[in-house]
């Protein structure tokens, strides 16, 4: 899947989760989308891009759920 695509997609369920209040409660939300509906390369693919492009225009909370991932690796 293209870069551009996952992206989108992250930025996409971001955005969705952005109405929720609590911030903790959002991140995790993004983060338990991702681990349950992005397959393990798709999710590896973003944070390699991210890794590479730090200024990019990823949501907040999506970044937020990647560092979530970091850790758990």
């Amino acid at each position: 899947m293209s870069s551009e695509s996952l992206i989108k997609m992250a930025n996409q369920i971001g955005q969705y989760f952005a109405s929720e209040p609590d911030h903790a409660v959002a991140v995790r939300g993004v983060y338990q989308h991702i681990k349950s509906f992005w397959t393990p390369t798709m999710c590896r693919d973003l944070m390699a891009w991210q890794t590479k492009h730090p200024d990019a225009v990823l949501h907040p909370l999506v970044l937020a759920a990647l560092m979530e991932f970091a850790e758990a690796a």
